[in-house]
């Protein structure tokens, strides 16, 4: 839950660099969220309003996030338009996304690995 709290602090972030496991651990803690929130909206007869209001909630804590992860592999921030390309360009963010950080400083920082070593 603190990797969700920390993505959530940083909202507006986009400088430095975000391990790969506090990307996923953010992302495998908004499924849930998002599935619950449908449920409620569908009960509520809503879809997809309260939905719909979260995403936007954590529309830019999850950008700066994805920019700060996509720095730890030594990519600018503007590969995140590659998820736009139809059909391959969502695979290819899961792929960045998957992809392990560089080992020391880039040009976006220290390694988070090493900070928090």
């Amino acid at each position: 839950m603190n990797y969700y709290v920390d993505v959530i602090k940083r909202y507006a972030d986009f400088n430095g660099r975000s391990r790969r496991q506090e990307y996923w651990m953010f992302v495998l803690c908004t499924i849930p969220v998002v599935i619950v929130l449908t449920v409620i909206d569908f009960a509520l007869g809503s879809y997809p309003v309260i939905t719909w209001i979260y995403t936007l909630a954590v529309f830019l804590p999850t950008l700066g996030l994805s920019v700060r992860r996509l720095h730890d592999t030594g990519k600018s921030g503007w590969w995140y338009l590659v998820g736009l390309i139809p059909f391959v360009g969502w695979i290819w963010m899961i792929v960045l996304m998957a992809t392990e950080g560089d080992a020391g400083p880039n040009a976006y920082g220290a390694s988070p690995k090493q900070v928090h070593a």
